[in-house]
């Protein structure tokens, strides 16, 4: 009885151990499929680990932004600015729009660099005019 017991528990524990290994066989390859696909090289894993790091790929950003080009930073700003207007939480917006916005605009600063350059909140009228 004992012996059955054993060699049930070792069995269960090889059957673990390889779907164990087999996960993160598959986590490996889709992570370098990842950094293939952002750009190969040392820029699509950098890439590949914001998108991890962000849990927002640049991609699914520039459609939120509702943008092509990451480059034009007048676009960018202006439809971060207009979405972020619209979603606010006291003119009846919803504060998950507005997080998603955020962190759209956030992935597309770390993909440029620009890690600290992300507004908090937009400028009022009197800011801008000073």
């Amino acid at each position: 009885m004992a012996n059955n017991l054993i060699k049930v528990i070792v069995a269960g524990v090889q059957v673990v151990g390889r779907a164990f290994t087999r996960a993160i066989r598959k986590e490996f390859a889709a992570s370098q499929q990842a950094a293939e696909k952002a750009g190969g090289g040392e820029k699509g894993t950098k890439s590949a680990v914001a998108t991890g790091f962000h849990g927002i790929s640049l991609d699914e950003a520039k459609k939120i932004l509702n943008i092509d080009n990451i480059q034009d930073s007048e676009n960018v700003i202006k439809s971060y600015d207009h979405l972020m207007k619209v979603n606010d939480k006291s003119e009846g917006g919803s504060f998950y729009l507005q997080s998603k916005v955020f962190r759209a605009k956030e992935r597309i600063d770390a993909e440029l660099g620009h890690e600290n350059e992300t507004k908090s909140e937009p400028k009022s009228d009197s800011e801008t005019k000073t």
